[in-house]
């Protein structure tokens, strides 16, 4: 079945931070344990480049907006390897296929009569390129996000008569209580639709910065309405020669910070509606990383600088602590001493010590040959069901409970390590077959947690699936299964060189 994911477009008005890595490592989950299931995933990202906001950028720089842009879309595509990610396309918006397909779904909307000329009065933060209603506002109007004084201005404008979606909106959250997760953002949006759609300026005659409007080409479009279109225009240009809208179109899901709600779960449907477009089937907000006074790390210092992690630990360590430590759609805090400990305790000591100690064992005891599987190790009821259950998880979209699921796993094996003591029963010639069920209970327990890991540490876990001669085995969650089915399964494989995963913190160097 077609898979289609993606993060928000990200703004090139600033440099990557944590925040943007955040929202693109959880997209990247979802797509790699969703090709692990056999389905046909399209998983997109990219930046948004136009608007007030890069083009004030850029004259503080002494600078083009397309130079700045160009800039800044570099950076974040570099930061896709960076952080492994597994993207399928990379959308920029000052693309021309983007802005050509945006002018044909525009003349669209413009000829189901959606649209209407005006003269727009009111309160605009120039970052958050966004007019605010007075309940939007802070006091003495700022914006409440930014903490600055917002700007009255007045244009004459273009403007998308939102208003007309109101008991559409309200049936579409009434029929599909998942369409926005987690609840409580439902609900948000929901009391915004319900307290009253105005209509809402859809050009900016004083700007140039843009893709102009095709009806009016002496207006750009107000940058939300060019952004929100590239989830539909990738599709028509991402593969040369193919346009893939009718195999992946409706998304199944977009995943977003929680500041873009309102842009995602109300203009977004409405605007669909008015181009005669199908919705897409659901939308995950998830909250901010929060920082506060914690104690530095000696190694990352007080900031959680993704690149930084990543260059001392490696990707693999962002993405775990990323969402292990903060509930995928809640707020949550951060910070170095968090990472550190998260980082010694659970990978380094519960998945990479059990890694290594395990195939020295085998190495030690059985000439580096797994043992074959035996009758009954004493693992498989905690087995049991386990890749079912995981996929239960990711189908609500529960990525944080899906990690805590599989490192329980992670810990059974260390718990199963200590109970059956292999390197007292090794000492025994008589208890040789209790030996060896143990050490296949171990090789085979990892393999499959590897593979359930695989999509939140995809490096780590295909050097320990190498190591025991599995490594194909990461591309299906059907082989996930303890003892393995028609010859699968760690038992006999003879195991190979395992690198240390996760080296301590103190032999990471300051």
């Amino acid at each position: 079945m077609p898979y289609y994911v993606t993060t928000p477009i990200y703004y090139v008005n600033a440099e990557p931070h944590l925040g943007h890595a955040y929202s693109t490592i959880g997209a990247d989950i979802l797509a790699r344990h969703m090709r692990q299931r056999g389905e046909d995933v399209f998983f997109l990202t990219g930046t948004d480049e136009h608007g007030e906001p890069v083009a004030r950028a850029a004259e503080a720089q002494n600078t083009t907006p397309q130079e700045l842009a160009d800039r800044n879309a570099q950076r974040f595509k570099d930061m896709m390897p960076l952080i492994d990610v597994s993207n399928d396309f990379f959308i920029r918006t000052s693309d021309q296929p983007h802005k050509d397909e945006v002018a044909r779904v525009m003349q669209r909307v413009y000829d189901n009569g959606y649209v209407y000329e005006g003269m727009y009065e009111g309160w605009y933060c120039p970052r958050c390129a966004d007019f605010k209603s007075e309940h939007e506002m802070g006091e003495g109007h700022t914006c409440p996000i930014h903490k600055i004084p917002l700007e009255q201005q007045s244009e004459q404008s273009w403007f998308f008569k939102l208003s007309a979606f109101q008991e559409r909106l309200e049936q579409l959250f009434a029929d599909q209580p998942e369409w926005v997760m987690p609840r409580h953002r439902y609900n948000e949006a929901l009391s915004f639709i319900k307290g009253g759609l105005h209509d809402v300026a859809l050009s900016r005659a004083k700007l140039s910065w843009g893709v102009p409007l095709p009806w009016a080409p002496d207006q750009v479009m107000y940058v939300w309405f060019d952004a929100l279109l590239n989830y539909l225009t990738a599709l028509t240009y991402a593969r040369e020669g193919e346009n893939l809208h009718d195999r992946f179109w409706p998304a199944d899901v977009h995943v977003m910070a929680k500041d873009i709600i309102k842009f995602h779960a109300v203009y977004w449907p409405a605007l669909l509606m008015a181009a005669d477009e199908p919705l897409p089937k659901r939308m995950f907000v998830h909250g901010y990383l929060l920082m506060g006074g914690e104690k530095m790390s000696k190694s990352l210092g007080n900031v959680l600088d993704p690149f930084k992690v990543i260059e001392l630990f490696g990707s693999d360590a962002l993405r775990f602590y990323c969402y292990r430590e903060v509930s995928f759609g809640q707020d949550g805090a951060v910070s170095t001493e968090g990472f550190e400990t998260r980082y010694n305790t659970e990978l380094a000591n519960e998945y990479g010590n059990l890694a290594s100690r395990t195939l020295a064992m085998i190495g030690r005891y059985r000439d580096g040959v797994i043992p074959e599987e035996p009758d009954e190790t004493g693992l498989e009821e905690d087995f049991a069901g386990a890749a079912d259950e995981l996929s239960t998880r990711f189908d609500a979209l529960e990525v944080t409970a899906a990690l805590d699921d599989v490192w329980s796993l992670v810990r059974r094996l260390n718990r199963y390590a200590e109970e059956r003591a292999p390197w007292q029963l090794a000492k025994d010639p008589e208890r040789a077959d209790e030996l060896d069920a143990t050490l296949y209970g171990l090789a085979e327990g990892l393999r499959v947690v590897s593979i359930l890991l695989h999509p939140f540490i995809p490096q780590s876990t295909t050097k320990m699936l190498a190591a025991i001669g599995c490594e194909a085995d990461a591309s299906s969650l059907a082989t996930a299964e303890f003892g393995g089915r028609e010859g699968a399964g760690a038992g006999g494989r003879k195991i190979g060189e395992l690198p240390q995963l996760f080296p301590k913190l103190e032999a990471a160097g300051d």
